[in-house]
């Protein structure tokens, strides 16, 4: 019992995921794995703040704004990352679940359908 709890649990981190890519494959574990980017702005400013994930959280660095001394913020998602924003922009890797697809389709045609006529297409 006590083994149980120093016994490491495999949990894929997804480093692989290239961060240019909006949407791709882990090579390590296989599942499909989209980039998210937030921004973290003040909510009485507005002004970008610098940003961290804490317990897979988005959260500012500092605890009041450095331009109105607030405390209050709200994350913002983006659709995509601008190069004035990269400073400022936390990222997320999430997993995006797949369907389970177990069971198999077979498509039988008419026999009618299989004798077509060949036409030559051409090409002018």
């Amino acid at each position: 019992m006590i083994l149980d709890f120093f016994k490491q649990k495999h949990e894929c981190h997804h480093i692989n995921v290239p961060i240019n890519v909006d949407e791709a494959y882990c090579p390590d574990c296989g599942e499909l794995v989209k980039n998210k980017w937030y921004l973290v702005r003040c909510s009485c400013c507005n002004i970008k703040r610098q940003a961290h994930t804490e317990y897979n959280e988005i959260k500012p660095d500092t605890k009041y704004c450095s331009n109105c001394g607030g405390t209050d913020f709200f994350v913002e998602e983006l659709d995509n990352i601008n190069f004035i924003d990269v400073n400022y922009a936390v990222y997320k890797r999430v997993i995006i679940p797949q369907g389970n697809y177990s069971s198999r389709q077979v498509w039988i045609e008419k026999e009618e359908n299989l004798i077509t006529e060949k036409k030559l297409i051409s090409a002018k």
